[in-house]
């Protein structure tokens, strides 16, 4: 599959690419089937995806799995999810590690189930020297909760003596998020047809382009991929400049 165009002379390349997968659910109603098998169906999606961005030279991407809302959800969906996640870690870990790409978790890890915690910890532990390519999955994560205990962590730095008040610029302040090894988001895509970000990496996508596509996520193929790809392309990013 070819790499991002060269053309891109009025903006940086794309580096961090972000998906909110929504839709699992609607596009399991529409087909009478029960939500679970959306999720089923979307779980497929993320690995080609995640090809598909490799092989177009996308080093950083994040997708949202599970926010710190989805808890209300039905227990029985709850569960199902968390089992999915787990079978495709275990699955995949062998893929990350042929394709070289590091996996790093965001959110509250220590408020998962403990099987998951334990899986996700040693599948970071056993991918954390992969340096080209990085799949960050977003679990048990909202963007509001993720600044507030970055602000927590800051303020302790503080305290420590590590480094000063004056010090925190939106810059440094940065180190102390779930991302501080990503940079900044450049594009965000959301599928299914909703127009939100719903709590979605708040402080990353400041300047972010965003991109909302009609098909549901487990519709959502390479080729669509890569005409999000041509959108973003066309997008003039100025950053508040001329």
């Amino acid at each position: 599959m070819q790499k991002l165009k060269e053309k891109q002379t009025h903006q940086p390349p794309l580096n961090h690419l972000a998906i909110i997968m929504d839709g699992n659910g609607r596009w399991a109603k529409a087909k009478g089937l029960p939500r679970l098998k959306g999720h089923e169906e979307g779980a497929k999606r993320v690995l080609e995806i995640a090809k598909e961005a490799k092989s177009m030279n996308i080093p950083y991407l994040s997708l949202f799995a599970f926010s710190t809302e989805n808890w209300s959800r039905p227990e029985l969906e709850v569960k199902g999810l968390f089992k999915l996640l787990n079978e495709f870690v275990s699955k995949y870990i062998k893929t990350l590690h042929e394709d070289q790409v590091r996996l790093v978790i965001s959110g509250r890890i220590e408020g998962l189930p403990l099987p998951t915690q334990k899986l996700l910890l040693k599948a970071m532990e056993d991918t954390k020297s992969y340096q080209r390519y990085t799949l960050n999955i977003c679990v048990n994560y909202g963007g509001q909760d993720e600044i507030v205990r970055a602000t927590q962590k800051a303020i302790k730095a503080v305290q420590n003596g590590l480094i000063k008040i004056e010090d925190i610029t939106p810059m440094t302040f940065h180190q102390f998020l779930d991302t501080a090894i990503l940079p900044p988001v450049d594009c965000l895509v959301r599928t299914s047809g909703e127009q939100r970000i719903s709590n979605f990496l708040l402080y990353q996508l400041a300047y972010a382009e965003l991109i909302f596509v009609t098909k549901s996520w487990p519709d959502f193929k390479a080729a669509d991929l890569q005409q999000v790809i041509e959108t973003f392309q066309e997008r003039q990013r100025r950053f508040g400049k001329l």
